[in-house]
């Protein structure tokens, strides 16, 4: 007899009568153990981080309860594994179930946490009042809060390093940072970060700022600040397609750099979604015989999207569609809406941990800057986003020479020759580091692969006065097809990578020669002080 493991599944999902036997066996032989020591008092509090507070120790029916909930838990997860299903459909079997195993866990609940149930105790209800305002303060806001976003302001305390905004247009600012050192290197370095973000992940603090490192390296940085449009816009920047961002966007950026530098290129870096608007943007130039970039830089890309890990299960023609409907001509990609979807790919970190510390024991959450810039989200262009979406995570489309096309023109990111240097994150969870290598087989110059450790965020911005960290190149010029080869050869280097792709850009950014005083030049003036007022602009 085959089991369900949903009966509210679209489709029938089944597990095989010999997996389900032995599960239902471990299932009553690990309850009965429980109970037994349970019974004893000798029940251990589990290992899990949400239950390991002296007042879950404390009580044996907290403790019983949560040994319980682990142990459903683990049920759940190994059905997902048996049922007879293919993998598309079992990772998304997977996801969901996720999502109801961690919002039910017993400590997101006063009734059930020993934890909260104390602390209003020990504050004599405090703790309870302010949890409730802290939910009001929320509620009012339409996010959880992940910081005390009152310790923080921008241009004040984060996204810091002097310099001045020398173009703008509807879509985008430029700044030009000021030197710091007396001599720079010719050719300047340009930055496309993502526009589903703020740029300041690239320049935090001046302890951990990217930007502030390159400048020191004797780099003219200019940074790309995309504009956060709202939906009281009157100029029509919701009709913003994927070709105006690569023309009025990046090629303008990489155009105006180059006019103020006086050099006929520029070196190009492009991060997450901004690698991939950088390459695309290349590949229109290349096709119309243009070449803006003498070296890329690509850290957290993704160009090949064969495989985007688990956002993948929030990728079928059903909701391109229902996108392409909604949002394709005119209309926004709420901000607040992708943040959610990437909280929730975490939820036990970035959503019900601070449920239960935020609402049920009233705490504020610590000033921490990268939490201030996660929760600082940005609309994106309906266009844009429809755009995006369908020609990349559903159709892959940006890996087939010719089959994606910018303002109508055939995109062909393996005609790009320049040298490049690929960074993939280690335990990244949005662009998988076999993704991020992937790279390796569509570009064709010169090219450079270093895999970091830790995540998505925490891997790129890990300067090396922190002595964090390590990352793994190969002094082995070829890059196989097969990642896990090219892993088995890489040698692992203790701490940061900067100082490794600020030697590879040293090398390619010409001679150096005396900073100069002054941002811009007679035909971009410089127009604010950095950071800008478009990065200010907070999605409604």
């Amino acid at each position: 007899m085959n089991a369900p493991i949903s009966a509210a599944w679209p489709v029938p999902v089944s597990v095989a009568p010999d997996a389900l036997a032995d599960i239902q066996a471990d299932f009553s032989r690990e309850w009965l153990r429980i109970c037994d020591e349970a019974q004893r008092g000798v029940l251990a509090p589990p290992a899990d981080r949400r239950f390991r507070g002296a007042a879950w120790a404390a009580s044996r029916q907290h403790l019983l309860m949560a040994h319980a909930y682990l142990l459903s838990a683990r049920v759940l997860s190994r059905m997902v594994d048996a049922a007879q299903v293919g993998e598309p459909l079992r990772n998304r079997l997977r996801f969901s179930i996720m999502q109801w195993v961690d919002a039910l866990s017993p400590s997101n609940f006063l009734a059930f946490n020993p934890d909260a149930q104390q602390s209003i105790i020990d504050t004599a209800g405090r703790a309870l009042s302010d949890g409730l305002a802290n939910l009001a303060n929320d509620l009012r806001k339409g996010r959880i809060s992940q910081t005390d976003d009152s310790r923080f302001e921008i241009g004040r305390n984060v996204a810091t390093t002097p310099g001045q905004v020398v173009f703008q247009n509807a879509l985008f600012q430029l700044i030009q940072y000021t030197p710091q050192t007396d001599t720079v290197y010719e050719r300047p370095l340009v930055i496309v970060p993502p526009n589903i973000n703020k740029f300041y992940i690239l320049d935090l603090q001046p302890a951990n700022s990217f930007v502030r490192y390159a400048v020191a390296q004797g780099h003219t940085v200019f940074m790309v600040s995309w504009r956060n449009p709202l939906s009281t816009d009157q100029d029509g920047v919701d009709q913003a397609t994927w070709s105006e961002y690569l023309d009025n966007g990046v090629l303008k950026a990489l155009q105006v750099a180059s006019d103020i530098s006086g050099q006929d290129q520029v070196n190009a870096l492009g991060f997450c979604v901004g690698g991939t608007m950088l390459a695309s943007a290349l590949a229109l130039a290349q096709a119309r015989g243009e070449h803006p970039a003498a070296s890329l830089t690509l850290l957290t890309t993704l160009l090949d999207f064969h495989d985007t890990g688990v956002l993948q299960v929030f990728v079928d023609e059903a909701h391109a569609m229902l996108r392409d409907q909604q949002i394709g001509q005119r209309g926004l990609m709420a901000g607040r809406d992708l943040a959610t979807t990437f909280s929730f790919l975490r939820p036990n970190e970035l959503v019900w941990n601070y449920v239960v510390s935020n609402y049920l024991k009233g705490q504020t959450p610590p000033a921490f800057d990268l939490l201030f810039w996660n929760g600082d989200s940005t609309n994106l262009p309906g266009p844009f986003f429809t755009w995006y979406f369908r020609n990349t995570y559903l159709e892959n489309n940006l890996k087939v020479p010719g089959r994606a096309r910018a303002a109508d023109v055939a995109l062909d990111l393996t005609r790009l020759k320049m040298p490049a240097y690929l960074y993939g994150s280690r335990e990244d969870h949005i662009v998988p580091w076999t993704s991020a290598y992937a790279s390796t087989q569509l570009l064709r110059g010169p090219l450079r692969f270093v895999l970091g450790a830790s995540g998505h965020i925490a891997g790129v911005i890990n300067p090396p006065e922190a002595g964090k960290r390590s990352y793994w190149v190969s002094d082995d010029a070829a890059l196989p097809g097969d990642p896990g080869v090219w892993f088995s050869q890489a040698a692992e280097r203790a701490g940061s990578w900067w100082p490794d792709w600020s030697q590879w850009l040293a090398e390619r950014a010409g001679v150096k020669r005396r900073a100069r005083t002054k941002a811009g030049n007679t035909r971009y003036a410089p127009i604010e002080p950095a950071p800008g007022s478009y990065v200010k602009v907070r999605a409604a």
